[in-house]
């Protein structure tokens, strides 16, 4: 099949939906598909086979994003060999628009996938005006836009739930993006350590993700002064950048948690995250606004234990005991449960080995097939043109 993928973001833009694409990508690649991405271009951007870059301007309010220029984005498509059997839209800003365009234009089904909780995200970034407001507006727009494509895939269950409540119509499969092979290639957890001057017997707690307000990161270091009570040695890093990072300098120095946290910023995915992940005794993450929490997954590949609150997506990748403990959305509650697993040796190992094994059931290859076989009932049903 052809299949040409949209969207206002992708690396070296590093999140989870970048994350995402380059997943499905790969895979579909990998099964004898053609695709072609087209994404905006970015002062980092490299050339890549199969990648179209639309250059943009970057957003007062996130500067590490692009919004494409709409006239080169349509241009960008309209000059690409037709036809596709199938556009699939990962963003809901200019891609969007111009996918549904296109595929409208082209009589191509048309697919999008709902990473984001846009009704958690919006007053982040837009303080000045009223949280009620702006979660309305964001119901109008997600139930709008997904209702005028052919079908949606939701990463999570709880998200296809959400979508429904908004009143969304349209056909929606959930199927979440699942785990690259080279994840569970063992990373060096010592050497990560090492580099970063932390004691090999140091207690080490990690978040990774994009720093950014609805990753509830601030709950965290909240739960980092209840632990360091009962373990005072114990480090927080955060491996990630994002809009919130400057704030969470400051709440790190008003908590007197300078010696307690490592903020390591991006990590190479395939070099130093494994390292990164592998060096830590617990993975922890306090989201309530997780579509789908790969980074959880991620951690449970390299025997990772997780300890998280069981929020939107995260429902759907966390079961208690299975590779990770839930914890209730108490910072001092939270912090008990990481300090039970410091303190037991055997607990801890048990439930590494469960992480490594509950993994293996997300491999993305699994997801990808899914993803190929909807396409093609979408592509076949279609109306025949020419």
């Amino acid at each position: 099949m052809r299949v040409l993928l949209l969207s206002d973001v992708y690396f070296p833009r590093i999140n989870g939906v970048s994350t995402s694409i380059q997943t499905l990508r790969r895979e579909l690649l990998a099964a004898g598909h053609e695709v072609t991405l087209v994404a905006p271009d970015y002062a980092r951007s490299t050339p890549e086979s199969g990648v179209l870059r639309v250059r943009g301007w970057s957003l007062p309010f996130d500067p590490e994003d692009r919004l494409m220029h709409w006239r080169e984005l349509n241009a960008a498509l309209e000059g690409l060999p037709a036809p596709f059997d199938v556009v699939h839209v990962h963003t809901p800003f200019l891609a969007h628009y111009a996918g549904l365009r296109y595929a409208r234009r082209h009589g191509t089904p048309l697919v999008e996938t709902y990473h984001t909780l846009f009704t958690e995200y919006f007053h982040h970034y837009l303080p000045i005006l009223p949280r009620a407001w702006l979660k309305a507006l964001a119901r109008a727009i997600s139930r709008r836009q997904c209702n005028e494509v052919d079908a949606v895939i939701a990463p999570s269950g709880p998200m296809r739930e959400a979508l429904l409540e908004y009143g969304v119509t349209t056909r929606i499969e959930v199927i979440p993006t699942g785990l690259l092979p080279e994840s569970f290639v063992p990373g060096n957890g010592a050497g990560f350590r090492h580099a970063h001057g932390l004691p090999p017997d140091r207690p080490l707690l990690l978040f990774v993700g994009r720093v950014a307000f609805e990753k509830n990161i601030g709950f965290l270091l909240d739960m980092l002064v209840a632990l360091r009570r009962t373990h005072p040695e114990a480090c927080l890093v955060i491996a990630g950048e994002g809009p919130a990072e400057r704030e969470l300098h400051r709440e790190v120095r008003r908590l007197g948690l300078t010696d307690s946290v490592r903020f390591v910023g991006y990590l190479d995915r395939q070099r130093e995250l494994p390292d990164c992940y592998r060096a830590a005794d617990v993975f922890v993450f306090a989201s309530r606004t997780e579509t789908q929490g790969l980074v959880l997954l991620e951690a449970m590949a390299q025997g990772t234990p997780v300890v998280a609150l069981a929020e939107m997506g995260t429902r759907d990748v966390l079961s208690e005991g299975e590779g990770c403990r839930i914890a209730p959305p108490d910072p001092a509650a939270f912090a008990r449960i990481v300090a039970e697993l410091l303190d037991d040796a055997e607990a801890h190992r048990r439930l590494a080995a469960a992480a490594l094994a509950y993994a293996q059931a997300w491999r993305a290859e699994r997801m990808v097939e899914r993803v190929a076989a909807l396409y093609a009932e979408l592509a076949a049903s279609a109306p025949q043109t020419g």
